[in-house]
């Protein structure tokens, strides 16, 4: 009798509402790593130089530098190297999001749509501010940064971690009907993705035969357009960022229709049984 009744809202309040339950999930979801924040977004640019340097280290003993774009080497390899951390990130991170059947499903106001936009929007967070740190620290302390096209090249970005996400959607709608297939897949999708993701390669010196075993993947495409926005001298010519985005589109909707019949059918006396 002492409970106050619930006004309705209107479309702005709700979004509003909404956001800022996303918000308070997003920081939720990146104290995951660590209690600490910082030392969370401190231990995924670690991850980044180490991969950029063991990269670096890797093309200069087998001399593989001057197959690499006419500009700044480094650069070459972290346009290949932050495209691909963004893409498995956002995938692991929605894969491994909470599902209908969580204990945090049980609060009211909480839904697998905001799991879901809290989870991608909170490794977008992570990987956008570790590569502008990191991109300012190495304009600062070594060679001046120059993107041909910085709009561009950010859009990239943005389409690695669209499709990362669209893919991350269906192995979640999946998972409670596969849990052991869905960890096993997203493991090698990761590794996988070291050599499919072409970020080792230049897609205008790969020869028709190898490019048929890359331009399934549109992270291929993203990371080859990328590089196209951000050196001059750099015109992409077999790939499209249209198909990595159209492919995106076609993943999030299944994956959304997929999450919707999971979630009326899902129980947490599923995982109790396994």
């Amino acid at each position: 009798m002492f409970r106050s009744t619930r006004k309705p809202q209107s479309g702005l309040g709700t979004a509003l509402a909404m956001a800022e339950l996303v918000y308070h999930s997003i920081v939720r979801s990146i104290r995951r790593e660590h209690n600490n924040a910082f030392i969370a977004i401190g231990m995924n640019i670690l991850q980044m130089v180490i991969f950029v340097l063991a990269f670096y280290v890797m093309f200069t003993v087998l001399g593989l530098k001057g197959a690499s774009i006419r500009g700044d080497f480094l650069l070459y390899l972290m346009t290949g190297i932050f495209l691909y951390m963004t893409h498995i990130k956002a995938m692991g991170a929605v894969a491994m999001s909470e599902g209908p059947a969580s204990p945090m499903m049980q609060h009211a106001p909480m839904n697998t749509i905001i799991s879901i936009c809290s989870a991608a929007f909170g490794a977008l967070y992570i990987q956008v501010l570790s590569l502008f740190l990191i991109l300012f620290i190495y304009h600062v302390a070594f060679v001046p940064v120059q993107v041909n096209q910085p709009f561009g090249a950010f859009g990239m970005l943005l389409l690695a971690w669209f499709t990362g996400v669209a893919v991350g959607l269906v192995l979640l709608a999946i998972k409670p009907w596969f849990p052991t297939f869905v960890r096993i897949f997203t493991q090698i999708y990761q590794r996988a993705n070291m050599i499919a993701s072409g970020k080792m390669f230049v897609a205008n010196t790969l020869p028709s035969f190898m490019l048929a075993m890359f331009d399934w993947n549109p992270l291929f495409h993203a990371i080859d357009q990328c590089r196209g926005f951000a050196f001059i001298n750099y015109n992409p010519r077999y790939s499209s960022w249209e198909y990595a985005f159209w492919v995106g589109v076609v993943l999030v909707m299944i994956g959304l229709m997929g999450e919707f019949y999971t979630r009326r059918s899902a129980s947490v006396s599923w995982e109790a049984r396994r």
